[in-house]
């Protein structure tokens, strides 16, 4: 590949700080073409040397674009700085989880005022017993400028606590055993760690490891506390598929699963015989999507081969085998199945529709069926924290825009949900003053697509007022309607929050998801504008007050709308953005990449997804026109999506946009991950930051 010359690169940096001492200039780049072909089509991209990290240059350039994005927000400072405090002062800084309780002990995190993380810690019979501290990730983070947790995982004994930890922001976890009885850490230690689970011996633990260049979680050990050995039992050598290990709630099975994006293979070992070998329950068929649980000598198998919105079926433990499977939870085609957990005495099935989530329990002794009731018209709701398989509750946090998270134990004999406590809103927050509401636009082929909002009560629709629109649509994930104190800071200033749960996503059930991927993924994008339509038409907005904010493959479709219609949106941010996506999805070597050609189809192969891609791409599709304001955000370390990408976006987009409205990128250069800083309140100021930069966008500056 041609390389730019170094003196000319250098002079070139040095004139940019030289000009930025007068008035802030925009970095530009170098352009070095590179050239390849893929059917018939030469594609030439100006910006590919940006992905040679090692290269000292690249670190120059993206140290430029901060201070040039520093230089543009040196005004915003102080309303920075004023926001932090703000959201700061909502926060219960010292405060305590609700407790779980594991057999004879009971689990909670608390964190500390001016502490960064979380302490995980338990107590023995009561809350009023003595703490012990199992592992402080503040202790754990000291030195470092990042620090990610990734397993922590307790033996069945409660002896032993297996736990990770990435300390460069690139999901890189390294294994790390320590015995609770003497607070000692052992010396069984792996690197690139994924998936853990301990067996019933309480020695022996299985781990899924990734590969070292694609980060495909592909190789599961068997290991023996105190052996210097790690046997290989399994490699995944599928590109499509990633390994995991987990267990059942009765502890009685350890499963092994290999997943792609649209199908799955499942296999198991008894725990108490962590020396046998794990056996298929149905070998991997196309489009096939299973999942296993165990309760009485059953397993219980969530399915999609009875219908798309998935089934449950059961079959024996003694041989599991798909002609064994019978239809217990049939398929309906308007919900969705997105979960199953089991107890002794009841199952747990989490639906989906109509955009809300639904929980209903199943009570074995009497076949009977019940709901739970949730008050409000949009909300969320997550079961979890109940690891007791004889437990007589489920523990489930539910939030909405309005109500702050609030963790629940539901008796299921009697019916009855119990508040065990609600996040703390310092600073007297009365929820009687927002109002959330769901309203639905109708997308060009006639869908009907929901959109959340919610607002301060006052808010006049006249068109005048600034909305925040935000989306993401990929991967069936949908998008929830949670409850952020930070977000008050938006609220409070006249701002609307707008959720839009387009296709690709699954609130709608899995036929939404279908239609937002592969060969349907511009659905994704038009639902989008047709949503921010919607609420101008509504009178909600203006394009001159409408903002619009995404993150990963949401981010990649704030590039590809503000493509398709740029004079919709007055600002947007792109954070940690998938742009590039048709050269990433064309290097089989990047991270990610080969598992995500069942997401958007592969361009090397399939000339239709080569095309299809190439139309929508936002990096490919930028045009000399006009471009709202935008803030482009990302981690120099970001595993998930290579930070070239932003970069490359950027220095493009600057060579095209024929506005004066502001581009800026601002790369973490120190640790950080696909989600930002670690450390909570290094989170809080990067989302600071982020609320100035918008808000000033619609003349909010203060």
């Amino acid at each position: 590949m041609p390389r730019v010359s170094l003196i000319a690169f250098s002079f070139c940096l040095r004139t940019i700080a030289v000009a930025q001492t007068a008035a802030p200039v925009p970095p530009v780049a170098p352009i070095v073409e590179h050239r390849e072909s893929h059917h018939g089509v030469t594609m030439v991209d100006n910006y590919f040397w940006l992905r040679e990290k090692s290269n000292p240059e690249v670190i120059k350039y993206l140290d430029a674009e901060n201070a040039y994005t520093d230089a543009m927000t040196k005004e915003l400072k102080p309303f920075e700085d004023s926001l932090y405090k703000e959201m700061l002062g909502r926060i219960k800084q010292t405060d305590l989880s609700v407790p779980t309780r594991r057999g004879a002990y009971l689990y909670y995190s608390r964190t500390e005022e001016g502490k960064q993380y979380p302490i995980q810690c338990r107590k023995k019979g009561a809350m009023d017993g003595a703490e012990q501290i199992l592992l402080d990730m503040n202790e754990v983070a000291k030195g470092k400028k990042f620090a990610g947790l990734g397993a922590f995982v307790l033996s069945d004994d409660q002896n032993l606590l297996a736990y990770s930890v990435d300390y460069s922001g690139y999901r890189q976890y390294t294994l790390q055993v320590k015995d609770l009885t003497t607070g000692k850490i052992l010396s069984d230690t792996l690197e690139r760690t994924d998936s853990v689970v301990w067996a019933a011996d309480n020695k022996t633990l299985f781990i899924v490891t990734e590969d070292a260049v694609t980060k495909r979680s592909d190789k599961l050990w068997r290991h023996v506390l105190g052996s210097k050995t790690f046997e290989p039992l399994a490699e995944e050598k599928d590109v499509l598929f990633d390994m995991g290990v987990g267990k059942s709630r009765d502890k009685k099975f350890i499963f092994l699963g290999s997943y792609s994006k649209d199908t799955t293979e499942q296999s198991y070992l008894r725990a108490d015989r962590p020396d046998d070998n794990f056996t298929v329950v149905a070998p991997r068929e196309p489009m096939h999507r299973y999942y296993l649980d165990h309760r009485e000598n059953l397993f219980y198998i969530r399915t999609n081969k009875y219908g798309h919105n998935f089934a449950v079926a059961t079959a024996p433990d003694s041989d599991p085998s798909l002609k064994n499977w019978r239809p217990l939870v049939p398929h309906r085609d308007n919900v969705l199945i997105e979960g199953v957990d089991l107890y002794r005495d009841f199952g747990v099935v989490v639906e989906q529709s109509n955009a809300l989530t639904n929980i209903r329990i199943y009570t074995f002794q009497t076949s009977q069926w019940s709901s739970i009731a949730f008050p409000e018209p949009i909300y969320s709701v997550f079961p979890g924290g109940t690891p007791d398989f004889d437990s007589k509750t489920i523990r489930y946090s539910y939030q909405s825009f309005v109500t702050p998270n609030s963790v629940f134990d539901y008796d299921v004999a009697f019916g009855k949900s119990t508040l065990l406590k609600q996040e703390d809103v310092m600073g007297g927050y009365d929820p009687k003053q927002y109002v959330s509401e769901r309203q639905w636009a109708t997308a060009s082929d006639g869908t009907k697509v929901p959109i959340s909002l919610v607002y301060r009560k006052g808010f006049e629709k006249n068109g005048m007022g600034p909305v925040l629109l935000y989306a993401y649509g990929s991967y069936g994930v949908g998008t929830s309607v949670s409850f952020s104190s930070s977000r008050l800071s938006l609220l409070d200033r006249g701002v609307t929050y707008a959720i839009a749960h387009i296709r690709g996503g699954n609130e709608m059930g899995e036929q939404w998801r279908e239609d937002g991927r592969m060969m349907k993924k511009k659905n994704t994008f038009t639902d989008f504008v047709d949503c921010a339509k919607y609420l101008i038409g509504e009178k909600w907005t203006s394009p001159s007050r409408l903002m619009i904010e995404g993150g990963s493959a949401g981010g990649m479709l704030m590039g590809a709308v503000v493509n398709m219609n740029p004079e919709l949106f007055r600002a947007v941010h792109l954070a940690v953005p998938f742009v590039d996506v048709l050269n990433d999805m064309l290097d089989a070597s990047l991270p990610l990449t080969s598992g995500e050609w069942i997401e958007w189809g592969n361009p090397i192969k399939d000339k239709d997804a080569f095309d299809y891609m190439k139309s929508y791409s936002p990096y490919d599709n930028l045009e000399k026109r006009d471009y709202p304001s935008m803030l482009v955000t990302e981690s120099l370390n970001d595993s998930q999506v290579m930070y070239w990408e932003a970069a490359k976006y950027t220095a493009r987009l600057r060579t095209l946009k024929t506005d004066h409205n502001p581009l800026l990128l601002k790369m973490k250069m120190d640790p950080a991950g696909h989600g930002g800083a670690s450390g909570r309140y290094d989170r809080l100021h990067d989302q600071a930051f982020e609320y100035a930069w918008m808000l000033s966008q619609v003349g909010i500056t203060k």
